[in-house]
């Protein structure tokens, strides 16, 4: 079982005119592919996020709170919004998107009191600060409005922006979702093709176009400015973002096909020769088929830890009743929230041939680790065994061959005693080192 390879980013595209315009222009300049789903072409929106490293969904005159013949895809677009939530996908909604992001997390979409269009000011708020996007943002920012719906924002939301008509006007839901109620991306191109697809909205705003190119210069490097930053955070989290989108997906069903191998975790788990009394990790602990067998080695004095990248993955550790053997930890294999030397060893099952960078992990491990300490790589499986399931031959360049594992550990902090390949398992014992 492999997760899919990054494709990019989607684009949720819902009428020709509604183009990502500044926000493409900054995910291509970060070297990110964009995809766009034309919806108003037929263009089926995906059911899950997986491989994607963001989610982008433009505006549209339709209603994020009407399920009418002129929507066809609104539940698919809220199903897909709320997967990509979960899975910690980042997510940019302009305009309907952003009222789709706020119904997708448990807000409220409704009609406003009328149409606002045009340029306006909105104030940032308190928040904006401490927000990886806006936190550059003046005061006071110009923007170019075109809605006449607004909504109400989930409980923990962050609101980002606001004006006096329309409070809601820029918000974030959790660290990787934003909604944007104005219009920020547009550049002349896209004012004009606003102004031809909805006259009548653009003839209560007689000097749009006059206007356009002041207010453009003017706001220009702190649109540029949000989408680039955008483009760098999906930039820098897309491995961990396809990850975690193919990992949610599965965790729902992952102990009802797993649950069996609880007795081979429990097996290898005795091969780390643990003492009463440790402090132990299992890193990419999944809904956590290891966890009871390490809470037994170390017994009621010891302290377990139960680390993923995936929520929906310790959700499910919870709700297999982990949570009462563990303290189950959100974490990034390559940067642990724990303290140097504060484990007595390391147990990892099928995660480390699939981190990016492998020996930046094992040294984050060694460092969370105290000399002496035990490092167990495990799989359930042999490698001819899981190559003959995936209907490939053997990889000469496969990180788990002895003779490109062997050197890894040593480099890293790590002294490999113990290297078993065998039919139906794989087992790696390494001790650290200093």
């Amino acid at each position: 079982m492999s997760w899919a390879e990054p494709t990019g980013v989607l684009v949720v595209q819902h009428l020709p005119h509604e183009g990502p315009y500044a926000i493409g222009t900054a995910l291509e300049a970060a070297g990110l592919p964009v995809r766009v789903c034309r919806t108003w072409a037929g263009d089926p929106v995906p059911e899950s996020p997986d491989g994607l490293a963001a989610l982008v969904v433009m505006g549209g005159p339709m209603a994020a709170y009407d399920d009418s013949p002129a929507f066809p895809t609104r539940a698919a677009e809220l199903a897909l919004l709320r997967v990509a939530l979960e899975a910690v996908v980042p997510v940019l909604g302009v305009c309907l998107g952003a009222q789709l992001l706020a119904v997708a997390a448990g807000g409220v979409a409704r009609p406003g009191d009328g149409q606002q269009t045009g340029w306006g000011t909105v104030r940032t708020t308190s928040a904006a600060p401490a927000d990886p996007l806006f936190a550059p943002l003046p005061e006071h920012l110009r923007v170019l409005h075109w809605h006449g719906d607004t909504m109400d924002l989930p409980a923990g939301a962050a609101l980002l922006a606001s004006c006096d008509r329309y409070p809601v006007q820029a918000f974030r839901i959790g660290g990787a979702g934003w909604g944007l109620q104005f219009h920020l991306e547009v550049d002349e191109e896209a004012i004009d093709a606003f102004a031809t697809a909805f006259p009548d909205e653009a003839a209560t705003v007689p000097d749009l176009r006059e206007s356009t190119p002041a207010e453009l210069t003017a706001s220009a490097p702190h649109r540029d400015g949000v989408f680039e930053r955008f483009a760098a955070l999906v930039a820098s989290r897309a491995a961990r973002t396809t990850t975690r989108a193919f990992f949610t997906s599965l965790a729902a069903t992952w102990e009802e096909h797993f649950a069996a191998d609880g007795p081979r975790y429990a097996a290898a788990v005795s091969r780390r020769e643990l003492l009463p009394g440790q402090r132990v990790m299992d890193m990419g602990c999944g809904s956590g088929l290891a966890l009871p067998a390490l809470r037994d080695e170390v017994g009621p004095r010891g302290v377990v830890l139960g680390v993923d990248l995936t929520p929906a993955m310790l959700t499910a550790a919870a709700r297999e009743g982990r949570a009462g053997v563990a303290h189950l930890l959100l974490g990034y294999a390559c940067r642990l929230p724990l303290p140097t030397g504060s484990l007595g060893g390391v147990f990892s099952a099928g995660l480390i041939d699939h981190v990016p960078d492998s020996a930046a992990a094992l040294r984050e491990w060694a460092r969370a680790t105290a000399p002496g300490g035990v490092l167990l790589l495990f799989h359930r499986s042999g490698r001819a065994e899981r190559a003959a399931r995936h209907g490939r031959p053997l990889a000469p360049d496969d990180l788990l061959a002895e003779q490109n594992l062997r050197p890894t550990p040593h480099a890293t902090g790590w002294d490999l005693l113990c290297y078993e390949d065998a039919a139906h398992h794989f087992l790696a014992r390494a001790v650290r080192t200093g």
